[in-house]
């Protein structure tokens, strides 16, 4: 099954990864000036901080991802980001690869694991067309990442073909149904002066990098049904919490969290 989110022209679709990229390398993701401050670019104290920063709004990433189960497995990171996760990999003793849409992402996991003594077997590519062999790694793991390509449904389908049978995918996607999904609708759309723009609309448009998609979880199970088991779970984040007094934001229930943690066996 595909899902089409896009409200923009087939023109401007077609060129949607570029958009995507051209982003992503401009603001590597997790290295934003309020998260390293004047620490020096790629030194030691400047990963600490972005370990630091990442872990403490996601605290839950450790307990979903289970890094210290992958020792001795075949892991591929699609997304790698600026490599927090994928240096808690390489920790943990596992056979690490790793892919992003950006020379950035490339260059800063590449720093990154080599500050601590580790490395990865690293390419930039797109990962609706993956280069391994078919049934190559025993986990792929994407955290936040998927919903951001042209056709996240390819990127499922390549994640599915190269992992060997019963292998493990473990990931993170955006939920529509979310209380950080709809403020970001009252805040650009309501508030705005614009109350007849959808949903869909706000976080293609107004959410980190052009195109970006959020999805219920009746829609990830479509997507990843050629799975032969597939669990996805909302987390409440930060982002749901924000704006609300500290014990409204304990009441809010689980099912209405912006992430939707996502584990599948082939």
């Amino acid at each position: 099954m595909r899902f089409s989110f896009s409200p923009m022209s087939s023109a401007h679709a077609t060129t949607l990864n570029e958009q995507v990229r051209a982003f992503w390398e401009a603001h590597p993701c997790g290295t934003a000036a309020p998260i390293v401050g004047d620490t020096p670019a790629r030194s030691r104290e400047w990963f600490d901080r972005i370990e630091e920063h990442r872990y403490s709004v996601e605290p839950f990433i450790h307990a979903v991802a289970q890094f210290t189960r992958s020792h001795g497995r075949k892991l591929l990171e699609v997304g790698v980001g600026a490599g927090t996760d994928h240096l808690q990999w390489a920790r943990a003793g596992a056979q690490c690869y790793g892919v992003d849409l950006t020379d950035a992402a490339i260059e800063i996991t590449r720093a990154h694991l080599a500050a601590y003594g580790f490395q990865s077997q690293l390419q930039r590519v797109d990962a609706e067309t993956l280069p391994f062999a078919d049934g190559e790694f025993d986990v792929v793991y994407s955290w936040g990442v998927i919903h951001h390509s042209e056709h996240p449904e390819r990127i499922i389908g390549e994640i599915h073909r190269v992992l060997r049978a019963g292998g493990t995918f473990i990931g993170m996607m955006y939920g529509r149904h979310s209380v950080a999904a709809m403020k970001r609708w009252i805040q650009r759309g309501l508030l705005a002066g614009k109350p007849w723009l959808t949903l869909r609309n706000v976080l293609w448009h107004d959410l980190e990098s052009p195109g970006t998609k959020a999805y219920t979880v009746r829609e990830l199970h479509a997507l990843f049904a050629t799975f032969s088991s597939f669990t996805a779970t909302p987390i409440l984040t930060n982002w749901d919490k924000q704006w609300w007094p500290r014990w409204f934001a304990e009441l809010l229930p689980e099912r209405w969290g912006w992430f939707i943690t996502l584990r599948g066996v082939k």
